[in-house]
């Protein structure tokens, strides 16, 4: 990548897309492209909404830390409160207490908690459910869709334009390169695929190398509870198998769920919400008979679970900004970040961004 003011196309308007878009917007630039009517439609928009800084490989944590300040950074600078403190509670039977207590061992946040103390902070456990627990305190809930609406307003503030209802089918490489949907075209010096799912497909249009994305399909549902019980940690299992958290009379929960899946408009299929709420019931005192929502969405993953950022050698007008897998959310503004800095040029370390090796994240570690 060379530095210099250039016109950029990002394609997908989740938070990759428009993350690493108001990142650029500031001295490139900017046409986003989003496929559907709506910006976050797919799994941008039906996130758990957690962070979690102990959840996700080294390279997940290094951007998970390094997006805590840049939240803080933007909750101020845009006057909203983008994260708020949320314990996560992790709970096992007495046949996985010991893979518990080694998941402690590896997760400086963590820490092993009296199961007495589990029940006080969850009075609706089931005691014959749970042999150990475990907290986590340094956690928050996050507030998805004022996020995304921080960079929405950051690229138009800085002359960036947003195109909706466009899909791309077409990308010509090149100088300039040049992206078409329909009889619609734009030219530009780099191409962002911020695709998400499509990660590979919007590749494959500009005769350039999949790296293997793996659309995974997770299903959430919501019931109502008793409004009484408040606000409780979010809960998960050993291994994690399912999670819920409460708020206010409203339950949400999954199972977990890594399905293999197209890139599509996901739903959630009825056995996989049947097995959310059989995992909740088994070790909540809930009962629950009946559902009010459920929704998937699909978590991308590349095939090492580390998120996918930069240009092959020889495909430099062509940048990977994909992979963020079930971690985007919570790592988005590190990461875009951080990938703004390799599309300047610049070296992210050098100038305060996260600690990664590029390498780890490049394009290039896949043939």
């Amino acid at each position: 990548m060379v530095s210099g003011r250039r016109r950029v196309v990002v394609i997908g308007g989740g938070i990759a897309g428009v993350s690493i878009a108001g990142e650029l917007s500031h001295n490139h630039d900017i046409v986003l492209i989003e496929a559907e009517e709506t910006l976050a439609h797919h799994t941008t928009g039906r996130s758990a909404a957690v962070l979690l800084p102990g959840y996700g490989n080294k390279i997940v944590r290094e951007l998970t830390q390094r997006s805590i300040t840049l939240y803080e950074e933007r909750s101020e600078k845009y006057e909203v409160e983008l994260l708020e403190p949320r314990a996560f509670l992790q709970i096992a039977g007495a046949d996985r207490a010991d893979a518990l207590r080694d998941i402690v061992s590896k997760t400086p946040t963590m820490h092993m908690i009296d199961v007495e103390d589990a029940f006080t902070l969850c009075p609706y456990l089931q005691r014959d459910a749970v042999a150990a627990a475990a907290i986590d305190e340094t956690g928050s809930a996050i507030d998805v869709a004022s996020l995304h609406q921080t960079y929405v307003r950051e690229i138009a503030a800085n002359g960036g334009v947003i195109v909706k209802n466009k899909r791309v089918d077409a990308i010509a490489p090149g100088n300039p390169c040049v992206v078409s949907s329909g009889d619609e075209t734009w030219e530009c010096d780099l191409v962002v695929n911020a695709a998400g799912a499509w990660g590979d497909v919007v590749a494959a249009m500009a005769n350039c190398k999949p790296v293997g994305l793996m659309p995974l399909r997770r299903t959430i549902f919501t019931t109502k509870v008793d409004p009484a019980l408040g606000r409780g940690p979010m809960v998960f299992g050993t291994p994690e198998a399912y999670y819920f958290g409460l708020d206010h009379g409203v339950l949400l929960g999954s199972p977990a769920d890594e399905t293999l899946s197209e890139p599509c408009d996901a739903r959630p299929e009825e056995i996989d919400v049947a097995q959310a709420i059989e995992s909740v019931n088994e070790v909540t005192t809930f009962n629950i008979r009946s559902i009010d929502t459920a929704w998937a969405g699909l978590r991308t993953f590349a095939p090492d679970r580390s998120p996918v950022v930069g240009s092959r050698s020889d495909e430099p007008n062509f940048f990977w900004f994909c992979g963020q897998g079930g971690y985007g959310i919570q790592m988005g503004p590190g990461l875009a970040e951080y990938g703004a800095f390799l599309v300047r040029g610049q070296v992210p370390v050098e100038h305060g961004a996260a600690q990664v090796d590029v390498d780890r994240v490049s394009p290039n570690r896949f043939p």
